[in-house]
């Protein structure tokens, strides 16, 4: 599966995950939406869950931008728009916090929910805490990459709502 960051340029590079991801060409950052190629849209706004049954388009798409400017008008790329289950981030910026991912943790929990886990680690493996965000989330990922579609996908995650 091929990784594309439609990137905006709002944050630090020096500190873009997205950025570093592009340094060790392990994904293709494109400036607009128009360059930016038809896939699985990871969209935190989406009507559906991001499901296995997603694994097959070929093209996995994220976006990085600011948290600030990440409203739904942002999300205007070709593609199906899906949204990541529960999750926790392991980030410095946001640990702990549920749904306060990175760019590089939306594309690694992705990976892991395609089941390719090791690709995830991989991508991963470029940050420093990154092998946190595996650990933090080993259940939910797990779980959510056994489930056949999004319906499951977002049974899974009602269990992990609720203990909020």
């Amino acid at each position: 599966m091929d990784l594309h960051v439609r990137y905006e340029g709002d944050d630090d590079p020096k500190k873009c995950t997205a950025k570093k991801l592009e340094r060790f060409d392990m994904a293709v950052l494109h400036g607009s939406d128009r360059e930016t190629p038809y896939g699985v849209v990871l969209n935190p706004h989406a009507d559906r869950a991001l499901s296995p049954a997603d694994a097959d388009t070929g093209a996995l798409v994220a976006l990085d931008c600011s948290w600030e400017s990440a409203g739904e008008a942002m999300f205007s790329l070709p593609g199906d728009h899906r949204a990541l289950p529960y999750l926790v981030a392991a980030n410095p910026v946001n640990f702990g916090r549920p749904m306060q991912l990175t760019t590089v943790e939306a594309i690694a929990a992705a990976l892991c929910i395609f089941g390719e886990k090791t690709r995830a680690e991989d991508v991963l493996s470029k940050f420093n805490w990154g092998h946190t965000f595996l650990e933090l989330n080993e259940e939910p990922l797990r779980r959510y990459s056994e489930c056949a579609d999004s319906t499951e996908v977002v049974e899974i995650q009602r269990e992990y709502l609720e203990r909020e």
